[in-house]
């Protein structure tokens, strides 16, 4: 993780991709961005926070990803959600609002450049009405794809999850099984298992940390719930 000071360039693209911070008082906009944020260059695979602990800075991303997902003490992980450019970390936001340790970790996918307010400079953000209903409405958004999370946690079928975890990223995914179960909230064995049933039906053919899919229709009626138990 390196800083890496702003370019003009940067600091127009941030502006294009997060319009509530363009729209700030002259003044206390490059306060922000001169003054009170750290700008950081972060390779793939790295930790931006880590669970249980104080928040440093409010993330804005100009480019990469950042996975946030909670462990359990048994060593599983939920993906909550992922935050791209433009995006905002409900979970930073809700550290730093409620003044209490991180509730969920973040991972970079892809190297990542990363804009990070400083609390203060969130504070002074929030100050203004367009910045703050910006963070609501995110927290909103969240908020429903967290409820519709946590229904399919605990009602749906996890053969129904996986197959439309699956769908939607070409004929070929460059995966692994842990990170199939990670991003469902369960255990490796169980998504290998399913897996192999998937494959033994025609629906796929598994290698290393690659699964090419051979029915997509198939796998899109399961997991629409015309099919039942494989």
């Amino acid at each position: 993780m390196n800083a890496a000071p702003p370019s003009p360039a940067d600091l127009r693209q941030l502006d294009t991709l997060y319009p509530a911070l363009a729209a700030l008082p002259p003044a206390l906009h490059d306060t922000v961005l001169t003054q009170q944020t750290m700008w950081l260059e972060v390779p793939a695979g790295s930790t931006v926070f880590e669970e249980q602990s104080p928040c440093q800075g409010f993330p804005l991303l100009l480019a990469g990803e950042v996975r946030v997902a909670r462990g359990s003490a048994q060593g599983r992980s939920l993906e909550l959600y992922r935050v791209g450019p433009g995006e905002l970390c409900v979970v930073s936001a809700s550290c730093l609002f409620g003044q209490q340790l991180l509730s969920a970790h973040g991972e970079t996918t892809a190297p990542t450049r990363l804009a990070v307010l400083s609390p203060a400079a969130l504070d002074a953000c929030c100050a203004h009405e367009p910045f703050r209903r910006f963070v609501f409405g995110v927290f909103a958004d969240r908020l429903a794809d967290l409820m519709e999370l946590a229904e399919a946690v605990a009602f749906q079928r996890l053969d129904r999850r996986l197959a439309a975890a699956l769908l939607g990223h070409g004929e070929v995914l460059q995966t692994s099984h842990q990170a199939l179960a990670d991003e469902l909230g369960t255990v490796r064995e169980m998504v290998t298992r399913l897996l192999r049933r998937f494959e033994r039906a025609g629906w796929l053919a598994l290698g290393r940390e690659r699964i090419e899919l051979k029915d997509a229709a198939a796998l899109r009626r399961l997991a629409a719930g015309e099919l039942p138990a494989v």
